[in-house]
C-alpha cells in the first residue's frame, strides 16, 4: 500500500460564477427580510422631540442634566475633551474656545465668557487661538455692556494679532462707549490705514465731538470745584472767626466740611452755608413730651430764635395749647452735658457763641418745654 494519499484541489471561480454567486446571495436575504413581520418601529425618537432626545445623547449634550448628574459615558467624554493629561495645550484651548462659541450663539454670554477664559487659561503658544480667545471673550463683554472689560480684552487680541481689524473695531466702539475718547480715535485712525469704512469714520467724527463736549465739561468742572473749594474756605473762615465750638474739633485746624454735614436722615443738603456774608444754619427743635421734632433749614444767624418758634406754632399735635411762645423755656445740652436756657429774643449767631454751646452734627439743637410743667422740671433733675 502507498504511504501517499491523493489531494484533491479544486479549480477557482470564475468571474461569473462569482457574479452569479453574489445575486443569489442578494436574493436570499431580500426573501429573508420580506418574509419577516411587518412591524412599526416604536423605539426611536418621536419626530417632535428628537431635539430633546438628541440633547439626551451624551455626544450631544448641551448643558448638565437636572439632576446634576452625567452618565459615566458622558462623564468619560468630558474628561477626554477637557483632561490636561488627555489633551495639548493648544486643543484645551480650542475645546474651551468651542464652548464658548457654543454659548455665545445662544446668546448666554455669561456662560461664553467662562468658557474664553478656561480658554485663555490654558497659555497655549498659538498667537492666533489667544487672538481668538480675548476678541470672542471681549465680544461677550460687548453684550453684557462690560465696555472697559471690553475694551481691555480686544487691546490684549491685538497684542497678539496687530492686524485683527475685528478686535481693533471693537476695541473702538468699546473705547466710545467707555468715554475713552482718545484710545477710539486712535484706534479708528489705525483702522482708517488699511481700509476708508464710512463706520470708522463716522465712529472717528462722534468720538472728536464728544471729546470737545466732555474737555468743555471739565473745564466747567474745575471752574466749579475752584469756586466750590473758595465758598468751603470762606465758610471755615467765617466759623472759626465767629468762634463757634464744633464738637469733636480739637482745634481751628480740625474743622472740615464732613464735620458740618447735619446727620439727621434726608437733612445732608442742607449744611450750614453763606448768604451775603450771613451764616445760615439748620437747627432742630425738640420735644421730650410728646417726642416729636422740627427741622429748619437755613435760619440766619442775625434773627432771633424766637422768629423760629413763630414758624412752627401753634403746632399740629399740641392739643392742649401748652406750646406758644410765651409760656415755653428753650434749653441746649452743653458740652458739659447740663441744659442750659436760653433768651429766645436773642440772636441765633449770639447763642451759638454761648460758653457751653457745641455745634453737634452740623446742627443747633434745642429743647422746648412747658415752663413750669412737670416734664421740665423732670428734664432738668435728670442732668443734676
Amino acid at each position: 500500500m502507498s504511504d501517499k494519499t491523493e489531494t484533491n484541489k479544486k479549480a477557482p471561480m470564475t468571474d461569473v460564477e462569482r457574479l452569479a454567486l453574489c445575486q443569489k446571495l442578494d436574493e436570499e436575504l431580500d426573501d429573508f427580510i420580506n418574509s419577516l413581520e411587518k412591524k412599526r418601529y416604536t423605539d426611536g425618537w418621536p419626530e417632535d422631540r428628537w431635539e430633546e432626545e438628541m440633547d439626551k445623547h451624551p455626544f450631544f449634550m448641551k448643558s448638565v442634566p437636572k439632576d446634576g448628574e452625567l452618565s459615566p459615558l458622558a462623564e468619560g467624554l468630558a474628561k477626554l475633551k477637557y483632561d490636561p493629561e488627555e489633551n495639548t495645550p493648544l486643543e484645551l484651548a480650542n475645546s474651551y474656545k468651542e464652548d464658548g462659541n457654543f454659548n455665545f450663539k445662544h446668546k448666554n454670554y455669561r456662560l461664553a465668557l467662562l468658557g474664553y477664559t478656561e480658554g485663555i487659561k490654558v497659555r497655549c503658544d498659538d498667537a492666533d487661538v489667544n487672538a481668538s480667545l480675548y476678541n470672542n471673550r471681549a465680544a461677550a463683554h460687548w453684550y453684557l455692556k462690560n465696555y472697559r472689560s471690553a475694551l481691555l480684552d480686544s487691546e490684549k487680541a491685538l497684542t497678539f494679532d496687530p492686524k485683527h481689524n475685528k478686535a481693533r473695531t471693537r476695541a473702538a466702539n468699546s473705547a466710545f462707549e467707555a468715554k475713552k475718547y482718545d484710545t477710539c480715535i486712535d484706534h479708528c485712525q489705525k483702522l482708517l490705514e488699511s481700509k476708508n469704512d464710512k463706520e470708522v469714520v463716522e465712529l472717528l467724527n462722534k468720538a472728536k465731538k464728544s471729546k470737545m463736549v466732555q474737555e468743555r465739561d471739565e473745564r466747567k468742572k474745575g471752574r466749579s470745584d475752584a469756586k466750590r473749594n473758595e465758598d468751603k474756605d470762606e465758610l471755615i473762615k467765617t466759623i472759626i472767626k465767629r468762634g463757634i465750638k464744633i464738637s469733636k474739633c480739637d482745634d481751628e485746624d480740625d474743622i472740615d466740611l464732613s464735620k458740618l454735614e447735619p446727620t439727621l436722615p434726608g437733612a445732608h443738603d442742607a449744611i450750614v452755608h453763606i448768604e451775603d456774608g450771613v451764616l445760615m444754619w439748620p437747627i432742630l427743635f425738640l420735644y421730650p413730651e410728646h417726642q416729636m421734632t422740627d427741622f429748619i433749614k437755613g435760619c440766619p444767624e442775625n434773627v432771633p430764635l424766637i422768629r423760629q418758634l413763630q414758624q412752627v406754632f401753634p403746632a399740629p399735635w399740641d392739643a392742649e395749647g401748652k406750646y406758644m411762645c410765651n409760656n415755653v423755656n428753650v434749653y441746649y445740652e452743653g458740652y458739659d452735658k447740663m441744659p442750659h436756657i436760653v433768651d429766645p429774643n436773642e440772636n441765633l449767631g449770639d447763642i451759638l457763641v454761648s460758653k457751653y454751646f457745641e455745634l453737634k452734627g452740623g446742627t443747633a439743637a434745642f429743647f422746648i418745654l412747658p415752663r413750669g410743667s412737670v416734664i421740665e422740671r423732670n428734664y432738668i433733675e435728670c442732668h443734676i
